[in-house]
């Protein structure tokens, strides 16, 4: 496409790492089969660390810069009184069907009717554990927020009825409600069905007001743009990034970070503060779904990075930026 940024193709849209490469269609299609027949029958409950939870203190607070930790890659951002809400999933499944697929092993650390009323949704990709259909419906019907999005998503929420949608493409800007939102580069893909593979496009956030700057990564591997994105924005307050879902390696990590490859990033990016995140709530991978714990604990010794620095919420916890 002559004259187009370089990660925009015909049909769709493509990762621009030279060094990205991912596994046959074939190979690809025969893991995610197995994975969704292997966790239909997976354990149903986790015991991982929570707090209690019941939202009074969220709705109450219009002044401190907050990030709450629902689950997965389903947070809570609250910044100069704007509820911001990120790949909300509340299902019981992150799967196109209701009988089969990934489980939610920990029940979300905030119901859903705890929520205080949300402004703005952000969704970073199209797979089941970042955008749920039933969740989506259910936050147009009761907060009737404004879904920023990244490229090509436009007519899957004009199909359930949503027409509030603003799409970005990567380096792309929003302002709403004060707050400037970033659509920034994510090493990934996209796909709902095996016939519409990288048809939308797959980003992080970058969210600033009044000095407070937050990213939120998305799902990614490691490459590059980590560096860019910390040059372009050199004082970021809190980095949200994915610890989990990364084995095996020979097949995950061009699009999925394990904990090791997220220090690496907190080290490109140079943020105040990272937590860990996308772990903890189904089990999507072959590593056991609370090692991403562990794994991170060691990958930080290995890079000399402190628990201060890099660290993970419990379900449900909330976290003021800048204490």
């Amino acid at each position: 496409m002559p004259g187009a940024p370089a990660h925009h193709r015909e049909h769709g849209f493509a990762n621009t790492n030279p060094d990205y490469v991912r596994a046959s269609r074939l190979v690809r299609l025969r893991y995610f089969v197995g994975r969704m027949l292997g966790t239909t029958f997976a354990p149903k409950h986790l015991d991982l660390p929570r707090v209690d939870n019941d939202g009074r203190a969220l709705a109450a607070n219009t002044t401190d810069a907050t990030i709450t930790w629902v689950g997965h890659s389903t947070l809570l951002v609250q910044l100069d009184g704007v509820n911001v809400l990120i790949d909300p999933q509340w299902s019981e499944r992150a799967s196109p069907v209701s009988f089969a697929g990934p489980r939610r092993m920990t029940p979300p650390g905030l119901d859903f009717d705890r929520l205080p009323p949300i402004h703005v949704v952000l969704v970073s990709h199209d797979h089941y554990d970042h955008l749920d259909v039933a969740t989506v419906r259910r936050l147009a019907e009761h907060h009737h927020p404004r879904f920023v999005v990244p490229l090509g998503f436009r007519a899957w929420f004009a199909d359930l009825g949503i027409g509030d949608v603003h799409e970005l493409d990567w380096w792309g800007r929003h302002v709403e409600r004060g707050l400037t939102f970033t659509c920034v580069p994510a090493q990934h893909f996209s796909a709902r069905t095996p016939f519409d593979r990288d048809r939308t496009l797959w980003c992080g956030y970058v969210v600033r007001v009044d000095g407070v700057t937050i990213y939120f990564a998305g799902d990614s591997g490691y490459a590059p743009h980590f560096a860019e994105i910390g040059a372009r924005f050199p004082s970021i307050d809190v980095a949200l990034l994915p610890i989990g879902a990364y084995e095996p390696r020979w097949f995950m990590s061009p699009v999925h970070m394990n904990p090791d490859d997220a220090v690496r990033a907190h080290r490109d990016l140079r943020p105040r503060l990272s937590l860990g995140m996308h772990f903890g709530t189904f089990q999507l991978t072959d590593e056991a779904i609370d090692e991403p714990i562990h794994a991170l604990e060691r990958a930080r010794a290995t890079h000399g990075v402190s628990a201060e620095a890099f660290r993970v919420l419990d379900f449900g916890e909330s976290l003021v930026a800048g204490k």
